[in-house]
C-alpha cells in the first residue's frame, strides 16, 4: 500500500546551515503522524521542506507514490499538499467569506474542495464572523480561518504547524474536535505541536526530532510505556 506522504533520508539548509539530517518518516491516508521536539530542532523546517519551501533540500519526498524532491512548491501543493504554517498567514484586510473563496482548487490532489457551507457547520465561529475583516477575527477564529481555507482547496494532506500556540483551552477542544472529524473523513495530517496533552489523544504515530534527526519513533498505542523518555527528550 503507497503512504500518503513517505520521506526518506531528507536532507535541508537554510543558507550554509544545514538544519535536517536524515529525517524518515510514513503516513498512510486517514493517519494522523505527530512530530514532538524542543523549539529550534528541526519539526517546522521539517513541514517547509516537505513544501519546498527551505533552500537546499536532498533525500526523497514521495507525496502518493509521487517524487518531489526536484518540483517547485506550488507544483507540490497541487499534488494535494496545503500547509497551515504557525503564524497563519490571514489576509488582514479580506473578510472571512473572502479569505475563504482566495485559494482556486488544486489540479492533481486526490481530495475534494470542501463546500462553504460545510466549513460553516465545521466552524460554526466562521459562519457568525463571515463579514469580519481578518484584524477583527481572534486568535482562534484565525486559526480556524487558516485551516478552513485549506480545506477548500481540495487538499488531503495537511501539514499543521502548532495549530493550538496560545489559544484558549475551549478553542483547542475544538480543534481538537475538526483533527478527529478530518482524520474521520480520510484526511492524512502531519502535525507539530508543543502541547502534547492536545496531541496525544489525537494521533496515531509520534516522531520526537532532535537536532535535525528523528530520535523517537512510536505508535499511540506505546505511548504511556514512552512517558519516561519523553519527558526527558521534551523536557516536560
Amino acid at each position: 500500500m503507497t503512504a500518503a506522504l513517505e520521506i526518506k533520508n531528507l536532507h535541508a539548509w537554510y543558507g550554509e546551515s544545514h538544519i535536517l539530517h536524515g529525517i524518515n518518516l510514513s503516513v498512510q491516508t486517514g493517519q494522523v503522524l505527530c512530530l514532538l521536539g524542543r523549539n529550534g530542532a528541526g519539526r517546522t523546517t521539517t513541514l517547509r521542506a516537505i513544501m519546498g519551501l527551505t533552500g537546499e533540500r536532498k533525500g526523497q519526498v514521495l507525496v502518493h507514490g509521487i517524487e518531489t524532491i526536484a518540483m517547485a512548491t506550488h507544483r507540490i501543493a497541487h499534488l494535494g499538499l496545503g500547509y497551515c504554517p504557525e503564524e497563519r498567514g490571514i489576509f488582514a484586510s479580506l473578510t472571512t467569506e473572502e479569505n475563504l473563496r482566495l485559494p482556486p482548487p488544486l489540479t492533481g490532489g486526490k481530495g475534494k474542495p470542501m463546500s462553504e457551507a460545510d466549513i460553516y457547520v465545521m466552524f460554526p465561529n466562521l459562519a457568525e464572523r463571515k463579514g469580519s475583516q481578518g484584524t477583527r477575527l481572534s486568535g482562534g477564529e484565525q486559526q480556524m480561518l487558516a485551516v478552513a481555507r485549506i480545506l477548500r482547496t481540495g487538499a488531503d494532506i495537511l501539514l499543521l504547524d502548532e495549530i493550538s500556540e496560545g489559544l484558549a483551552p475551549v478553542i483547542v477542544q475544538t480543534l481538537g474536535r475538526m483533527i478527529l472529524a478530518l482524520k474521520a473523513q480520510g484526511f492524512t495530517i502531519v502535525m507539530v505541536e508543543q502541547n502534547f496533552r492536545f496531541a496525544a489523544p489525537l494521533a496515531d504515530h509520534f516522531l520526537v526530532i532532535e537536532h535535525g534527526e528523528v530520535v523517537e519513533s512510536f505508535a499511540a498505542a506505546e505511548l504511556s510505556a514512552k512517558q519516561a523518555v519523553l519527558d526527558e527528550l521534551l523536557s516536560v
